[in-house]
């Protein structure tokens, strides 16, 4: 008899790059597929990359960055979560969950003690769900030209060590904020305005 292969549990793989055509194979062509486009921000792109494959074509991806972050008097670092994405004909089936808790296991192995993301506020109770909680403070992040601006999306954390608080206070990320963009070369190449 031959294998089924929809019916295959989906399984979680590291990707060695995620360019803008693995993007487009999980969510489209469209302008602005994680509709941020109109913050006007420029983002990082991320350094570590995570998918779900559904017969030969990627349907899943979630990526991490370490970032410099300062909270209160306290400069540390946390682990970005980005470019979290579920192909539309895909979801409600437990993808995002799969790739974010994956993502999240090699995060702890990465040093700092929480991860942060950034979701428009729609996706605030899917994050929560996964164990995320929102953040009641602006966060400040960079910009080029040395700009400092405050983070018009949701910040949500979550910690990475069962022992992990996090400290009171607010907010300043050290770079510029991690997102849904992927690189336009499959490189760890220079930050890239998301623009539509």
């Amino acid at each position: 008899m031959s294998e089924n292969r929809s019916s295959a549990a989906p399984t979680v793989v590291r990707l060695p790059q995620y360019t803008k055509a693995n993007q487009e194979e999980i969510l489209g062509n469209g302008g602005d597929p994680f509709g941020v486009a109109r913050t006007g921000l420029t983002w990082l792109p991320k350094e570590e990359h995570f998918g779900i494959r559904h017969e030969d074509r990627l349907v899943a991806h979630a990526g991490l960055l370490r970032l410099p972050v300062a909270i209160g008097d306290v400069r540390t670092e946390v682990v970005g979560v980005g470019g979290v994405a579920v192909a539309p004909d895909m979801q409600g089936q437990g993808l995002a969950r799969l790739v974010v808790t994956a993502a999240l296991e090699h995060a702890r192995t990465m040093g700092p003690q929480h991860a942060l993301l950034f979701c428009r506020p729609p996706l605030v109770p899917l994050y929560q769900r996964l164990g995320w909680h929102p953040l009641d403070k602006d966060v400040l992040v960079e910009q080029p030209e040395g700009r400092l601006v405050t983070m018009p999306l949701r910040t949500m954390v979550t910690p990475l060590r069962d022992d992990a608080h996090w400290p009171s206070g607010p907010v300043r990320l050290f770079s510029l904020p991690m997102w849904q963009r992927a690189t336009q070369r499959g490189d760890k190449g220079p930050p890239i305005p998301y623009r539509s």
